[in-house]
C-alpha cells in the first residue's frame, strides 16, 4: 500500500497470490491461517477491498511459502511524487508510526535459505497496524495537496531507514545526515543498528522544502501521527 500512496496515488484495490506446501505438511495449516488472517485483517481494516486472489498447494513450498501481494492505485500523471532528496540544507523528516525492533533482518531473511539454525531465530515479520496505515494514507494524500512542500518522499520498506535514506540521496547524487536520537522510538535502549535496519511498518521519509517544516508537522499531528525533523540534505 505504501509503495502506491507514497507516489501520490490513492489505493483502490488489492489482489494476492499465495502458495503453500501440501495440506498434510505439519506447518501448512498454521501458515495458511496466519496469511489469511493477515490479508483479511489488514486489508479489511484499512478499507481497501481485496478484489481477487489465488491459492495453490505444492510440496515445493513445504516450510517456505510464497506470498505475493498487489495494490492498484490511481494518480494524476502530472501529480506523481518521487523518492528523491535534493536541495542542500533541505530538512529530512520522519512521519508515521514509531520505530521498534520488529522486522530486523527481514530483507535478508526473505532472500535467504532456511536451515535448522535459522528456523529458531527471532521472527523477522513486522508488526503491522492497519488503522495507523489508514491515518498515514490520508495524511500523505493531504500533504500532497500542499503545493511546493514535498521535494521527495519514500516509504520505509525493506532495510527501513537505511534503504530509504540511501535511495533518496542517491537519486539526486546528494548526501544526507541523520540524527538517530530524534527518531521516534517505541522501545528503550535501541542502538543505531536497530534504528537503521528496523522494518517497522507505517513509516515514511520526506525531503521537505526548507522553511515549510511546520506545515508538515501540523498535518501529521492532526492525524495523530509521529513527525520529526531528523536530518538534512548535504553535498557530502
Amino acid at each position: 500500500l505504501r509503495d502506491v500512496f507514497t507516489m501520490g496515488a490513492r489505493p483502490i484495490a488489492t489482489l494476492n497470490s499465495i502458495h503453500f506446501g501440501t495440506p498434510s505438511h505439519p506447518k501448512t495449516k498454521n501458515l495458511l491461517s496466519g496469511v489469511v488472517s493477515g490479508i483479511g485483517g489488514y486489508g479489511n481494516c484499512i478499507g481497501i477491498p481485496t478484489i481477487g486472489g489465488e491459492v495453490s498447494f505444492d510440496e515445493c513450498y513445504n516450510g517456505n511459502i510464497l506470498v505475493n501481494a498487489f495494490t492498484l492505485g490511481l494518480a494524476k500523471s502530472d501529480e506523481i511524487f518521487y523518492g528523491k532528496a535534493e536541495g542542500i540544507g533541505n530538512p529530512v523528516m520522519y512521519v508515521g508510526a514509531k520505530t521498534g525492533r520488529d522486522g530486523l533482518g527481514g530483507a535478508v531473511m526473505s532472500s535467504d535459505s532456511f536451515t535448522e539454525e535459522s528456523k529458531s531465530l527471532r521472527p523477522t515479520v513486522q508488526v503491522g497496524d492497519p488503522f495507523t496505515e489508514r491515518l498515514l494514507l490520508e495524511a500523505c494524500l493531504e500533504l500532497f495537496k500542499t503545493d511546493g512542500v514535498v521535494v521527495g518522499i519514500q516509504d520505509m520498506g525493506a532495510a527501513g531507514l537505511t534503504s530509504s535514506a540511501f535511495e533518496m540521496a542517491g537519486k539526486s547524487g546528494a548526501g544526507m545526515i541523520m540524527d538517530l536520537d530524534k527518531v521516534p522510538a517505541r522501545e528503550e535502549g535501541m542502538t543505531p543498528y536497530d534504528f537503521m535496519l528496523s522494518e517497522s511498518q507505517e513509516r515514511m521519509l520526506i525531503c521537505a522544502k526548507k522553511g515549510r517544516e511546520q506545515e508538515i508537522i501540523d498535518i501529521f499531528e492532526k492525524w495523530d501521527l509521529d513527525v520529526a525533523v531528523i536530518g538534512e540534505v548535504t553535498n557530502s
